[in-house]
Formats: C-alpha cells, structure tokens, sequence
C-alpha cells in the first residue's frame, strides 16, 4: 500500500474514532509513524483536517468535508478492485458485528468454510450485546435482532426466529412447570437483551394474554440467561438458535410451547448511504445461505 493510500485510510478510521493510536492500531501503525502520516495529508492536501488536543482529535470543517469525499472513494476503490479481479475473490479486512449469543452459535461455526473460500481476508469480530455504533467503530456489517435503534442504518432481513421461553429440569422438578401464562407470576424470570422488558404478551387460538412478572435477576448478555437458566436461577427468554444445543441436549426445557410469545428477527445492517464493501455484501449472502437451510 502506498503512502497516499495509506494516509487516507487512517485519516478516514481517526475521523471517525477521533484518536490517531487506536486508528493506527487498527492498520498495524505505531502511534508516531501514524501522527506523521497524517501530518504528512495535511502538508499534501494544504489544509489542517483535524483539531488535536492532549485527549482526542476532531475534525475541524475542512477535515469533516474531506472525510465525506474521501470514504466514498476508498468504497469505491474497493469495489473496483473487487470487480477488476474478476474472480470473486475478497482482499483487505472485514468487519462484523454480532451480539454474542448470534455470533458463538450461528456465525463462528460457520466461519471455517467462508474463511475457506476468501484465504486473502481477514476478519475483525466484534462480539457485544450492545448496539454499536456503525460508523466510528468501522463496522462494515452488523447482525443485530429486533428493531433498529439507529434511524441512519439500512438493514437486510435474514431471518426471523420464535421468541422462547426455557427453564432447566431441576428449576421445574422444584418450582413446577407453568402451563398458562398468567403462572409466570409465581415463578423467577430471568431478563436479558432477548426481553427486557417485565412484560410479557402470549397468543394463542386467537386469544391474547399479558403478565407482568417479578424479575429477581437481570442480565446485560443474552447467554448470561441460559448460563443462569440452566443453573437454575429461573426461566429465560431468548432466541430459538440461542438455546437450541440446550433443547437438544436436555439440559434445559421449553416453557409453554404452544403459546406464540413473539418473534425476533435477524438482520444485516449496514451503514446508510455508503457503499457495501465486496466482502460484507458476500459474507451476508453466505450467511443467509447457512441459516435458510
């Protein structure tokens, strides 16, 4: 890569996470040598890109514009040279998003035969329940359940799964197996992102109910819940895929099963108005490949 090149796509990192070390770590730059990069744009281009002070950099006006400019150009040599090659080979780096349950059961098994097919690229996996934040940390594509909180993303449906409810043998030997839902009142239910709200709402045969329950525990990571489910400590709600190994081996059960308790559905989001990198586009297909089998 040469040092123009090289100077644009660290300016277009630092612009969005405002520190030059982690911007240059990011593209296997020391802090020094990436400062001199971008001093080195700034004297070539004529014109002060950032606002440095002792704890961050900002983008002044000038800087701000360029930035607009410059990640529309770096997509778009992306995609020329994606094209140029004409072999369907993907190059340079991809980054994804995925909550942790997602990621651990659906896209990390699945990574082997992607990485299998695209030796040349290298994937950054950001695994977090929290919503992130798509254009300062670099996220090319994010899997992300439920409605999107962030207005400015353009998602594609992959799947939609049922909302379940699961509670280990031991917890149902000992506090009983609810069969309506208005009996989760009298049970310890364990919230989460899959659920956090206290309110549950249940279908059936065209009749709807709605219990609030009482919550003695509360977790900030789905698998946090069926760690503590299977433990014990209550009953879970999450995605279907986030507890099927637990169904299948035993190890927890499914609570009123034939009660619709809603669905959740999967989708890639990608940031809006910018060109969908090669690689996120292809990894996205593959993806929906796998889980429509």
């Amino acid at each position: 890569m040469n040092d123009r090149l090289a100077a644009l796509k660290l300016f277009a990192r630092a612009g969005r996470v405002g520190n030059f070390s982690s911007a240059g770590r990011e593209l296997g730059l020391s802090q020094p040598s990436a400062s001199r990069l971008i001093a080195a744009l700034e004297a070539e281009v004529g014109a002060t890109l950032f606002s440095r002070t002792t704890r961050a950099v900002t983008l002044t006006e000038a800087g701000a514009t360029y930035l607009t400019r410059v990640e529309a150009i770096l997509a778009a040599l992306d995609e020329a040279d994606h094209e140029a090659r004409g072999t369907g080979e993907l190059r340079g780096v991809l980054r994804v998003g995925t909550p942790i349950s997602f990621g651990l059961r659906e896209i990390i098994p699945r990574l082997p035969a992607f990485i299998k097919q695209h030796p040349a690229l290298k994937i950054d996996l950001l695994v977090t329940d929290r919503y992130p934040d798509l254009v300062t940390e670099g996220i090319d594509v994010s899997f992300q359940f439920g409605a999107l909180p962030d207005s400015s993303a353009t998602a594609r449906k992959l799947i939609r799964q049922p909302r379940i409810l699961t509670a280990s043998p031991d917890y149902l030997r000992e506090r009983g197996t609810p069969t309506m839902p208005s009996d989760l009142a009298h049970h310890s239910v364990i919230t989460s992102p899959a659920h956090p709200s206290p309110t549950f709402s249940f279908a059936k045969d065209g009749r709807v109910a709605t219990i609030r329950v009482e919550s003695q525990l509360s977790m900030t990571v789905n698998e946090g819940a069926i760690t503590g489910a299977k433990a014990g400590l209550g009953i879970a709600a999450s995605s279907l895929s986030s507890a099927r190994a637990e169904l299948e081996s035993g190890a927890l059960v499914r609570i009123l099963p034939d009660w619709d308790c809603g669905s959740m559905e999967v989708n890639a989001v990608f940031v809006s108005g910018k060109i969908i990198k090669p690689a996120a586009r292809a990894f996205t297909d593959f993806l929906v490949g796998e889980l429509r089998r």
